[in-house]
């Protein structure tokens, strides 16, 4: 039974990049699909680790079952997060739903609205972001490709950029410019 879930987790993850791909709009009910497929196989996953440790003993062939079905769920995440080959991957996400296009002399931060744009600020490292700037924090930095931040450091929205920012002083880590 455990070796047919494996095999249909297989060709469900072969095959939906695949399906995606093939389509040109991945609409709003494929992605709750595929959350729902992503959700479901971490569930078996956290079932079959239960599983295997009732005895006491994971024996190797069910340490590398385990790993693989935890390979298969990272894939699955990864797939879901943004893609900028496919330009509407930001349509349906809730920060994004007070976004009307782009106006003059202002930016969008995603889950925040828009604000009017600094004149004559440089985003570069070294330099501070003003505090005007500090609380337009990215909820979700793996959504735009971002690495997680090191501690005591944020992403934040700026200018349509994306600035990483030490937390307590406002200091300029890096810096990702038009980031979207």
């Amino acid at each position: 039974m455990r070796h047919l879930l494996y095999a249909a987790l297989a060709v469900a993850a072969v095959g939906s990049p695949l399906t995606a791909s093939a389509q040109p709009g991945h609409d709003r009910r494929e992605m709750r699909e595929d959350r729902r497929d992503v959700r479901e196989d971490r569930k078996d996953l956290k079932e079959d680790r239960r599983d295997a440790r009732r005895d006491g003993v994971v024996t190797g062939r069910e340490r590398e079952k385990l790993n693989r079905g935890r390979d298969e769920v990272r894939q699955g995440q990864r797939e879901l997060r943004y893609d900028r080959r496919r330009t509407d991957s930001w349509r349906g996400r809730p920060e994004w739903s007070s976004f009307r296009g782009s106006r003059s002399g202002y930016w969008y931060a995603p889950g925040y609205g828009y604000h009017p744009r600094v004149q004559g600020h440089a985003w570069r490292r070294g330099a501070y972001v003003p505090r005007s700037y500090r609380g337009y924090y990215v909820q979700d930095p793996y959504y735009y490709g971002l690495s997680a931040p090191p501690r005591g450091h944020r992403w934040v929205y700026a200018d349509g950029n994306f600035v990483l920012m030490a937390m307590a002083t406002g200091l300029i880590a890096n810096v990702i410019l038009n980031g979207y």
